[in-house]
């Protein structure tokens, strides 16, 4: 059993360094056809998404669903959804420090260097997207306490995503990492509170 876990953290790293890796190389090819796709209704709406995309929507919606099991006397998804808060609040403070400590220039910011070190301006807080990490952690909790209905809401975080690229905020890389930090920090959720009661 522990070799074939160990087996699978080896495969899943793999991947997760290959998509990042991956997504370093495609950045400018996708925000060049972002540019060429940009359009006033598209960039209206994926403002919005980008907009209520953010962390205290997520906080919000889950302390209301919180709320609502344990109103319902439900002690297993009062549980899910305290867990969804946490992997929220867990992915938010690691991309924060990440992002302070890069000091990645956005897209839409013209400077020399990509890469500038620690920095106080969110111009300089591109890597990674706090919005991506947080949504991908809050939802890859539910989809590992529940898969059905994890898997229903996979386009949010994925839809979040592409809104970050299409505002000019994010690179694909930027992403793609949030991406990956989020399902660590709902992996290490779910093993730590969550692990008793997965379907």
């Amino acid at each position: 059993m522990k070799r074939r876990s160990v087996f699978y953290w080896l495969i899943g790293i793999v991947i997760a360094a290959v998509a990042v890796v991956a997504a370093f190389h495609f950045d400018h090819a996708m925000q060049n056809f972002i540019a060429q796709h940009q359009d006033r209704l598209a960039n209206k709406i994926m403002n919005k998404i980008s907009q209520f995309g953010d962390w205290p929507e997520h906080f919000a919606l889950g302390l209301l669903l919180a709320g609502i099991a344990w109103w319902r006397g439900s002690k297993k998804w009062t549980r899910i959804f305290l867990a969804m808060l946490i992997a929220l609040a867990l992915a938010g403070v690691a991309g924060h420090v990440i992002k302070r400590t890069t000091g990645r220039a956005r897209p839409s910011v013209k400077s020399e260097e990509v890469w500038n070190g620690p920095r106080l301006s969110s111009k300089f807080h591109a890597f990674p997207s706090g919005h991506v990490a947080a949504s991908t952690a809050f939802f890859a909790v539910l989809l590992f306490a529940n898969w059905r209905i994890g898997l229903a809401c996979l386009p949010i975080p994925l839809l979040i995503g592409f809104s970050r690229m299409y505002v000019v905020a994010h690179y694909l890389s930027d992403v793609v990492f949030a991406t990956v930090l989020g399902i660590l920090c709902a992996i290490f959720v779910n093993c730590l509170f969550l692990r008793e009661i997965r379907n």
